[in-house]
């Protein structure tokens, strides 16, 4: 009744068992992270009148990592989130373009060497 195959099966379910407890936790922290991001994208976009692309693509690459983690626990990936994985790259925005800050003038130069 010492089957390999079936010891092996039940040390890998438990090894996946342990892995999705601590993806519960990241999970949790990564939710009030996105929180976090989302009021303060609301208050710059309330502020600015548009959002902050900084901002723009840091919630959306934790947002895929959410799915990613959601997609782990729900049996549909056998594929760990990061740091097993790389870092989900951020989408191109859909919404409202990003706040652009101009680049600050150059003062006027004094073009005569000084001595």
């Amino acid at each position: 009744m010492n089957d390999p195959k079936v010891a092996a099966r039940y040390e890998s379910i438990l090894l996946r068992v342990l892995w999705m407890l601590v993806y519960v936790l990241v999970w949790q922290v990564a939710q009030l992270i996105l929180g976090a991001v989302v009021l303060v994208q609301l208050i710059y976009r309330l502020i600015y009148g548009a959002p902050n692309a900084g901002l723009m693509n840091f919630g959306d690459s934790l947002s895929q990592f959410l799915a990613q983690i959601g997609r782990f626990g729900s049996f549909h990936s056998d594929q760990k989130p990061w740091p097993f994985a790389d870092w989900p790259a951020p989408r191109a925005p859909e919404g409202e373009a990003p706040h652009a800050v101009q680049p600050a003038p150059h003062p006027a130069r004094d073009e005569e060497p000084k001595l």
